[in-house]
């Protein structure tokens, strides 16, 4: 599989979730953080669209959500995130696990990503993220295999505060597994909201490092099992 080529594919879809202005209904608006909905046109669900400001420059916080040191400590929702195949500097393949959520009506799912990162005129970054078959780790009977069709962040600087920056998330996780659609619906705006706040909180404690050293990360993925 030519990954570069799907990473780049992936990157434009993403472009093109966030200059698509219509459609989009706001289903949660929790702590300066919004969360926008529209059907997906890639599988039976959602494609959500959460926006938020970040006290941090648009380069360090795509740093921060990019490397995959200590992703664990502060994205909650994952209990395992680990890169299996390293591409370039750019661009992995990650697994992941999330944890339970929606007390626990939602059981553990893992994904195999493909991850990257690309640089954009006006300083803006796109990290996304879409799933991909790996034989080296296929499917086991300890967790659901999820899919994460494209999803990621955009990363960019507020033009009146360059030290903030607006950070826009795109996430349609197919859960698979006997998941009724409703429990999804109710549950993924506030944990969206949830990892949002995570970002924040996260950001504050860890050492962001210099954008020419080593960096990776991810996307976030969110799940369960039924």
């Amino acid at each position: 599989m030519d990954y570069k080529a799907l990473a780049q594919q992936t990157a434009q879809e993403i472009l093109g979730y966030y200059q698509d202005t219509s459609g989009w209904k706001v289903v949660k608006n929790s702590k300066k953080i919004t969360v926008f909905s529209k059907s997906s046109k890639k599988f039976h669900g959602n494609l959500y669209r959460v926006e938020g400001m970040i006290p941090e420059s648009t380069s360090k916080l795509s740093d921060f959500l990019f490397k995959p040191e200590n992703r664990v400590t502060w994205d909650k929702a994952l209990k395992m995130y680990n890169i299996v195949l390293k591409i370039d500097s750019d661009t992995f393949i990650c697994h992941t696990i999330t944890q339970s959520f929606a007390m626990g009506s939602i059981s553990p799912r893992d994904f195999i990503d493909l991850v990257s990162l690309k640089h954009y005129e006006g300083n803006m970054d796109v990290i996304s993220a879409t799933s991909v078959d790996f034989p080296a780790y296929p499917p086991s009977s300890s967790y659901i295999r999820g899919y994460n069709h494209a999803c990621g962040y955009i990363c960019l600087p507020v033009q009146e505060n360059p030290a903030y920056s607006k950070l826009v998330m795109f996430v349609q996780t197919e859960m698979r597994g006997k998941l009724a659609p409703s429990i999804i619906e109710a549950t993924m705006p506030s944990n969206l909201v949830s990892f949002m706040l995570n970002v924040k909180d996260g950001i504050k404690t860890q050492k962001i490092p210099s954008r020419h050293g080593y960096h990776h990360n991810g996307h976030s993925s969110f799940l369960k099992k039924k």
